[in-house]
């Protein structure tokens, strides 16, 4: 009671404590996300020129793509595709404005044209579209419907957008183009061609070990080319996963408790208030009720052929007795009891055709007029008449069948195999004979089943299996929580790599992965785990424990790059190949000796070889390969002259012109030209887009919000 009334006496100083706690936390978050203006912040996905796209618009657009598409695509694969979407918009639709650019009523009314052209209501009798009736439909929208007139200014806007598009794009190409020297070059390239000889003297004659490339040459490499060797900002991460797993004692209970299931058992039943018997396994007469009442997966009431059965516990079952048990086994994660219920021998497929008569309160019987006893009627008058004469079934089924797929087929449903149809119909086709005509009740109505054929009669076996799933149990997920958790605080304290080699943890990598990545090799898509690992309160040697759809990860973040040029670790192995060959291309150079191509040869210890016909627009050698440097420079030689050593792809090459092929001048290259012209429109839309997205100015925040 003391303490009760000091709490009471310092209620006032507790708030106090209480409230500064709280506006300290609010205004640490205000200066960590840049002051005041972080709500505003918090509420833009990107800055595109100056333009902000609202974080609410992207995340609608986000989810509706997702749902056009079916939930089929990631939440991140959906953001990178509205983005790319949204970026074009905003950079062309700067631009569009930016020229002044307008769409005149004419451009959106011919837009409207090509979308409504084939919608009746706004077609005459003639079946071509009606611009008034477009106008009176319209009006009538504004007059009747103010919600569905302001969703027809909306999608004429978007048309009028479109056509801006369209004349900034057809502006583009009209100034794309090439001109009649242009049609004569790519002319030349095609069908001038030279015969030419030829010394190559491989890279590979020099080993590796006698050349050296060393991290100042690479870092001159990556200067003199840094546009090439640009990266985006990344980070690296180790981390060791969790898999929440069954242990040997929930296997063991799983087990038990299927077993328990084979007796006969008494438990309460509170419906009735007393003590209640149970049929087990062994001895229940109704398969498919106790299945679906007892088991983890649901009774499959239909024959099974040896084909349909797999795995290892296949031969076994199939072999069975009818009223023979086979288990306890383990399969697929799961404990399974499995009974032979049934067996008989049928055939595999049967070939059938049927007429359906459906009536009024059966699954097909909307809109018809006719009693059920009507159609029991009709379905029998049916019968007899093909019992009669069978030739009449399809055309009774083009007349009566209800069933629209195949009733123009003269009900034919082609061969199917046990299990395919509605148990009744099923059990009709395959306990009958070829040739039986008769009539079976469903939910849909009544069939007039004709049997037209079967395969041969092989054994089948009914089976109900009841199954216990293998799983974790609360112990076992505590148990791993708490392992987990240790791990977690030990690597955070200490060496991650030892910590994980001391509990027998394999520990993987991940190099250089990207803001808006979402998977992580080894474990799959893991996007939070990468939204973390960019977050700025996140440092390298951090630890954090995530959760994942079975168990949880732990990671370590490792490394931090951030966005500019590639270090010379990470340019290493596509710089050192490129520079090691250049520095033996000068090796080469200076070791070759001889006047002629045949005294280089020699003493290269190499062969003369020849290439015909060879141009520019396919500067291929014969046994070399494409080696463009080579033939380019060959080309500008005068015949029998022999070249300096040239540094090709493959290696150094000295080569003699023996003679150029000039195909004829033509009396116009217009044709050239206009095909030079129309390569270059169909790339102009996409370059020109790049160039604008290069030139943008870009704030991507797409990382903090997915």
């Amino acid at each position: 009671m003391a303490v009760l009334n000091k709490i009471r006496q310092r209620s006032v100083f507790l708030i106090i404590i209480i409230a500064l706690a709280l506006f300290s936390f609010v205004l640490a978050d205000v200066i960590r996300n840049g002051g005041m203006s972080s709500q505003s912040s918090q509420n833009v996905i990107a800055t595109v020129n100056g333009e902000e796209i609202s974080r609410e618009e992207f995340a609608r657009e986000v989810e509706a793509f997702q749902r056009n598409m079916g939930n089929s695509m990631s939440t991140t694969q959906a953001v990178n595709r509205i983005w790319e979407q949204k970026l074009q918009q905003v950079i062309l639709e700067n631009e569009v404005e930016k020229l002044g650019i307008r769409a005149g009523e004419a451009q959106v009314t011919q837009l409207v044209r090509a979308q409504m052209a084939n919608n009746p209501n706004f077609t005459n009798e003639a079946g071509m579209f009606d611009e008034n009736r477009l106008r009176e439909y319209v009006a009538n929208l504004k007059e009747t419907s103010p919600q569905a007139y302001e969703q027809w200014q909306q999608f004429t806007s978007n048309l009028a957008q479109t056509a801006k598009m369209n004349s900034y794009y057809n502006m583009v190409g009209v100034g794309v183009g090439a001109t009649l020297l242009e049609g004569e070059q790519a002319y030349r390239l095609q069908n001038d061609n030279i015969n030419l000889k030829f010394v190559q003297i491989p890279y590979t004659s020099i080993p590796d070990s006698e050349v050296e490339v060393t991290k100042s040459d690479i870092k001159s490499y990556i200067e003199d080319h840094s546009a090439r060797f640009e990266t985006e900002a990344s980070r690296s991460l180790q981390y060791v996963i969790f898999n929440e797993s069954a242990s040997g004692e929930d296997k063991t209970e799983a087990k038990e408790t299927l077993n328990s299931l084979r007796e006969q058992r008494v438990e309460y039943n509170a419906a009735i208030g007393a003590n209640d018997t149970l049929q087990g396994f062994d001895t229940t007469e109704d398969y498919a009720d106790f299945v679906n009442n007892n088991s983890d997966l649901p009774f499959e009431n239909r024959f099974k052929f040896r084909n349909e059965f797999s795995g290892a516990n296949a031969e076994a079952i199939f072999n069975l007795n009818e009223g023979e048990t086979y288990g306890p086994y383990e399969e697929n994660g799961y404990w399974k009891l499995s009974k032979v219920v049934e067996t008989k021998n049928i055939p595999d497929s049967v070939k059938a055709s049927h007429i359906l008569v459906t009536y009024q309160g059966s699954q097909l019987g909307a809109g018809v007029s006719r009693s059920k006893e009507e159609a029991q009627a009709l379905a029998d008058s049916i019968a007899g008449v093909v019992r009669n004469d069978s030739a009449k079934f399809a055309e009774l089924a083009s007349e009566y069948s209800a069933d629209t797929s195949n009733k123009e087929q003269g009900g034919d449903l082609g061969y199917f195999v046990p299990g395919t149809m509605i148990p009744a119909f099923d059990n009709y086709v395959f306990d009958n004979s070829t040739g039986d005509v008769g009539v079976v009740e469903t939910p849909l109505g009544f069939h007039v089943i004709s049997i037209e054929d079967q395969t041969e009669a092989a054994r089948a076996v009914k089976v109900a299996t009841i199954a216990r799933e293998i799983e974790a149990s609360e112990k076992t997920m505590n148990d791993l929580f708490n392992e987990v958790t240790k791990f977690e605080i030990s690597a955070s304290e200490g060496d991650f790599g030892e910590v994980a080699k001391e509990g027998n943890y394999e520990v993987r990598t991940v190099k250089d992965v990207k803001a808006l990545e979402e998977n992580i090799p080894g474990a799959g898509a893991q996007r939070r785990v990468i939204q973390w690992a960019f977050e700025d309160e996140a440092n390298v040697g951090d630890v954090r424990r995530f959760d994942t759809n079975n168990g949880y990860i732990v990671a370590q973040l490792t490394s931090r790059r951030d966005k500019g040029l590639m270090s010379v670790e990470e340019a290493s192995a596509e710089v050192t190949p490129i520079l090691r060959k250049e520095k033996k291309a000068e090796l080469i150079k200076e070791r070759i000796k001889g006047n002629s191509l045949q005294e280089i040869a020699n003493n290269q210890g190499v062969s003369v070889q020849t290439a015909d016909a060879v141009n520019l627009n396919n500067p291929t050698l014969a046994g070399a390969g494409e080696e463009p440097e080579v033939v380019g420079a060959v080309f500008s030689m005068e015949p029998g002259k022999v070249s300096s050593p040239i540094a090709g792809e493959k290696g150094v090459y000295v080569a003699e012109l023996v003679s150029k092929f000039e195909a004829p001048a033509m009396d116009s290259y217009k044709g050239f030209a206009q095909q030079e012209s129309a390569a270059r429109r169909a790339q102009a839309t996409t370059r020109v887009f790049d160039a604008l997205k290069k030139k943008a100015e870009i704030e991507d925040n797409r990382a903090r919000f997915y």
